[in-house]
């Protein structure tokens, strides 16, 4: 462009560009829906990766611009919701401390009801369950876990004003306020008892993530009490 030239105008709403990036979140949204049903319908080893491809009218090359795996599109939800909580963790206030922080990214995202957390759609607690029986499943999703924590803690260490390398308090905190979400979670995948509507369980979800923080508070001060002796 000539320096005397103005400036491109900025893409309208609408624009090719638009609709080929909704259009691929859609078919991304489709493939991750219709592999978590055939998963959960037929189970993990009698699911393929063309099967799901052929669910959503699409090929299996492109189903591969996507994916790595039938494992990685069953669990693009987990994926989803470690991008927001990061995503709420950066808007945080900046004073407030970093375990409080990311215990309030996970309230807000857990009560966003416009955007529901996919933990509380219909059917996502059987693959959650099922995660823990499927090994490749459970490799996956500590993969994609690992991969949201580690920018969790690249967020507290700038937070912190800190390096994440040099400086173990972001790793520290984000290992503790993550692992509280992760058990609180397995606890109530494995629950079948009680409720099962998505208000419901969305509401369970969210009283236990809440108990979960407490008790690791709890913990906390208890060890920090004057009585308390290390062994």
């Amino acid at each position: 462009m000539k320096a005397s030239e103005p400036p491109a105008a900025p893409r309208p709403a609408g624009t090719p560009e638009d609709r080929r990036r909704r259009r691929t979140r859609q078919t991304r949204a489709a493939l991750a829906t219709a592999a978590l049903e055939l998963i959960l319908e037929r189970g993990l080893a009698a699911t393929t990766v063309e099967a799901i491809a052929e669910r959503v009218d699409i090929t299996r090359r492109t189903f591969s611009r996507h994916f790595t795996g039938k494992e990685d599109a069953a669990l693009d939800f987990v994926r989803g919701d470690g991008d927001r909580i990061n995503a709420l963790l950066r808007t945080r206030p900046a004073g407030e401390p970093p375990l409080l922080a990311y215990r309030r990214a996970v309230r807000e995202w857990l009560a966003d009801r416009d955007d529901p957390a996919w933990h509380v759609r219909p059917r996502i607690r059987g693959l959650l369950a099922l995660v823990d029986r499927e090994p490749a499943l459970f490799a996956a999703y500590e993969r994609i876990r690992v991969d949201a924590q580690e920018e969790s803690i690249r967020i507290i260490a700038d937070r912190l004003g800190s390096d994440d390398v040099r400086d173990i308090r972001p790793a520290v905190v984000v290992g503790a306020a993550a692992g509280v979400l992760t058990a609180a979670l397995r606890v109530w995948a494995r629950r079948t008892d009680g409720d099962t509507s998505d208000a419901s369980a969305a509401a369970d979800l969210a009283a236990l993530v809440e108990r979960s923080y407490d008790a690791l508070i709890g913990e906390a001060a208890a060890a920090d009490s004057p009585g308390t002796t290390e062994e």
